[in-house]
């Protein structure tokens, strides 16, 4: 819906997703998310470094250089709160894998859509439901799901000036409005400045 909404206003958007941003994502995200098999935390980390390191050279750092607009569904904040909060890796380990993956590179603007757990169990619940493909993140526990949450809003509160957390509780056209309200200003700035 966000990159619809800024099409439409002529901004040149490529929209992406972690883990699967690239062919070679895709077929990480497979073998991690869809496998029966047991992965081991550190494979796990891993696997989603891999990913990223091959999503911000051959993705996202083009994108970027081309003067065009990324928005992803996921980076690097997620490894800190799945492999670092839910997992229970050392922030310091988590913070040197997420810097080799990335080089560094950082998102100007962090949208976190903030759900209370059981309303994210809930709806993982009805996607199952309806059919929907189940992955094997979708199974965790709440409180599995509760320390994911609690480290996104840690970060949150840490990095302020990039970080907007969003109440993903309603429906899903008060979210859009309020995420145009953010988007919007912070994309026309940032226009600006390249002018």
């Amino acid at each position: 819906m966000l990159a619809g909404a800024l099409r439409q206003r002529s901004v040149d958007v490529i929209t992406t997703c972690e883990p699967g941003g690239t062919p070679l994502g895709r077929r990480l995200r497979e073998a991690f998310l869809e496998t029966e098999e047991t992965v081991a935390p550190r494979a796990e980390l891993l696997l989603f470094a891999a990913d990223r390191a091959q999503h911000v050279e051959f993705l996202i750092k083009p994108a970027l250089a081309a003067g065009r607009t990324v928005i992803s569904d996921r980076y690097a904040d997620a490894t800190f709160a799945y492999q670092g909060a839910g997992r229970g890796f050392p922030s310091a380990v988590v913070d040197d894998v997420i810097k080799l993956a990335t080089g560094g590179l950082k998102p100007d603007l962090t949208l976190f859509f903030d759900i209370s757990v059981e309303n994210a169990l809930n709806r993982m619940r009805s996607r199952k439901e309806t059919g929907e493909q189940v992955n094997r993140m979708d199974v965790e526990t709440a409180e599995f799901y509760s320390l994911v949450r609690d480290a996104y809003l840690q970060v949150a509160e840490l990095e302020k000036g990039r970080f907007r957390v969003i109440d993903a509780n309603g429906p899903i056209e008060k979210i859009q409005t309020e995420v145009l309200g953010l988007v919007l200003p912070f994309v026309s700035s940032a226009a600006d400045k390249a002018a």
